[in-house]
């Protein structure tokens, strides 16, 4: 089943809007974000910027990662005024669309409730703060020249590379959620039965079980789900042979629900990104994209998926239970650039 010219328009309307912006230069936001960034810098002290701006050509640039650590790159939010955290989160909401941001926010706020939890538990390892947030700024924002933007913490980084005010690298972009659905009251924390990640996952499942008994044997390539997304931590997304059920072997219900799921990534980003993204996958032909399954089927179980084309990456794994012991029940996802992650050319 070949796109048609019906299928091209109806995947711009459920996912990205009017895609006009070529890819790699994303103008408008990153003049946004340049702005943005030098206000933030501006709110500083010299002792401050010593931590949070950092060379361009540094490599902590390409050093992402989302486990707990004790030390990271940056500063941290805790350690900034109330003025200082407004201008931060002032570049974040702009380096996001507003559901990204949200996601991001909430996902700071998920901490609580691993502290809360972890403490009941006697299992506290890791300092659980929603201000251990750091940003780093590489380089000096500026409308000519490059510089680079890192924000990053438990279950969250974004990573961005701007040259002469565009946007020409907007990934690793990842997010994560424990617990993925919140099954136990916290005082302080989300109401039971919040989904942070909700679409990432419910979309996929949908995906995953309207596909027909040979569907499957395509799409499925392992019985159990794999502990972690590959390459985390990398600087360059895994070089791997695409596999899975290609889009175009899917019926006209199951490719709307797989563009409902790309989506579910791709909006994350400003308009202008989120158009890029979407653009380089049209460009790139959606016949070229396969979605991959592995694991369970069904919530409370280890499953994962990989959605994959020329241009792009998605993983998405649950297999790790929450604090509370519910299984499966922490998302880790990332989407990645197959031209190459920090616009550094894959190789």
């Amino acid at each position: 089943m070949k796109p048609s010219s019906r299928f091209v328009a109806l995947f711009i309307l459920l996912v990205a809007g009017t895609a006009g912006t070529a890819y790699w230069r994303v103008g408008g936001v990153g003049a946004d974000m340049t702005g943005k960034a030098t206000a933030f810098l501006g709110t500083l002290t010299d002792e401050q910027k010593a931590v949070a701006v950092l060379a361009f050509e540094k490599p902590e640039r390409l050093d992402w990662h989302f486990i707990p650590k004790e030390y990271r790159k940056g500063l941290q939010l805790k350690e900034m005024s109330d003025a200082q955290r407004q201008a931060a989160h002032s570049l974040l909401q702009t380096a996001l669309s507003e559901i990204g941001y949200e996601k991001a926010t909430n996902i700071m706020q998920l901490e609580h409730i691993l502290h809360m939890l972890e403490h009941e538990r006697n299992s506290n390892k890791w300092a659980r703060e929603t201000d251990r947030y750091y940003f780093t700024v590489f380089g000096t924002p500026s409308e000519k020249g490059d510089w680079g933007l890192s924000i990053e913490g438990h279950h969250l980084s974004l990573n961005f590379t701007i040259k002469d005010g565009e946007v020409v690298s907007s990934t690793p972009t990842f997010f994560a959620s424990n617990p993925a659905t919140v099954k136990n009251e916290v005082e302080g924390g989300f109401a039971k039965g919040t989904q942070v990640l909700k679409k990432e996952e419910h979309l996929a499942f949908e995906l995953v079980n309207s596909l027909t008994a040979d569907q499957k044997k395509q799409a499925v390539i392992e019985a159990t789900a794999p502990a972690e997304i590959r390459g985390a931590g990398e600087p360059q997304p895994p070089a791997d042979e695409k596999v899975g059920i290609k889009f175009t072997d899917l019926d006209e219900a199951q490719q709307g629900t797989m563009k409902k799921l790309v989506g579910a990534y791709a909006e994350n980003m400003p308009k202008e990104i989120r158009d890029a993204r979407i653009d380089a996958i049209l460009k790139a032909g959606p016949e070229n994209v396969r979605f991959a399954w592995a694991g369970a089927t069904e919530p409370g179980i280890g499953h994962y998926y990989r959605i994959q084309g020329p241009t792009f990456l998605i993983e998405f794994v649950n297999t790790q239970p929450d604090p509370a012991g519910n299984p499966a029940n922490h998302i880790h996802c990332v989407w990645r650039d197959m031209n190459g992650d920090f616009a550094i050319p894959a190789k």
